[in-house]
């Protein structure tokens, strides 16, 4: 690995998208790794898929913080357990309510403030344009913007969001992935359950479709599985 001593916080959510953030993170920095829990609903086994990537990608900094805000506030499947995680196929054109109002907003901000004190002038983000849910803090632009607020709000104004996977298709995610040697069978993207992949909810779909479309075998166990259309 051609780290040097650059540093980096590569946010991992335990997600298939994270986990090739920091495949990547790794390849080119000493990355530490950022993990934040917010009440959602498979949180445990999240915060396991983190620490199981963490020590097969040999990332030794690690920091896991807990929001409460999040739950407390609610308003998304993810995080109220009133409002029930739908299948991929009701989803519609419209944000789903599977969307955690402004989430990437909290963890940019601990990930800033963390890298601050490390020295750290890359922050990782899997976020994905292509191929997702919707989600409007997913978009170009809203890291353009975030990054505007770092430069102004920072002791140096040196530290960049870097979203390396924005642009690409889920299944370009899994072939990079697979080039980096990223650990897809500890990764966990499922929406609702934490001991077999629901495979119906929109996570598993669009992940189930990437592979398929990548021709390659998602290593995750599912309990069952939409039929993927390509």
């Amino acid at each position: 690995m051609n780290r040097g001593e650059k540093r980096a916080i590569v946010l991992l959510s335990g997600g298939m998208d994270s986990c090739v953030c920091a495949a990547l993170a790794v390849r080119d920095y000493a990355p530490a790794a950022l993990h934040i829990s917010y009440g959602q609903r498979t949180e445990d086994r999240e915060r396991q898929s983190f620490f199981e990537i963490c020590q097969r990608l040999n990332i030794q900094d690690k920091l896991v913080v807990r929001n409460e805000a999040l739950r407390a506030i609610g308003g998304s499947a993810l995080t109220d357990d009133n409002i029930a995680v739908p299948a991929s196929h009701s989803v519609g054109q419209d944000i789903p309510v599977t969307y955690v109002p402004f989430r990437n907003a909290h963890f940019l901000a601990v990930a800033v403030s963390w890298a601050e004190v490390l020295g750290a002038d890359k922050i990782f983000i899997g976020a994905v344009e292509q191929d997702s849910s919707g989600y409007p803090d997913c978009r170009p632009a809203y890291y353009e913007a975030f990054n505007r607020v770092i430069k102004a709000g920072t002791k140096e104004g040196t530290i960049e969001v870097v979203t390396p996977l924005i642009g690409l298709r889920k299944a370009e995610i899994v072939r990079l992935g697979l080039e980096l040697g990223a650990p897809f069978d500890l990764t966990w993207s499922c929406y609702s359950r934490q001991d077999r992949a629901c495979g119906i909810c929109d996570s598993c779909v669009l992940r189930l479709r990437a592979f398929a479309a990548a021709g390659a075998n998602d290593p995750i166990p599912y309990a069952e599985k939409e039929i993927v259309e390509l």
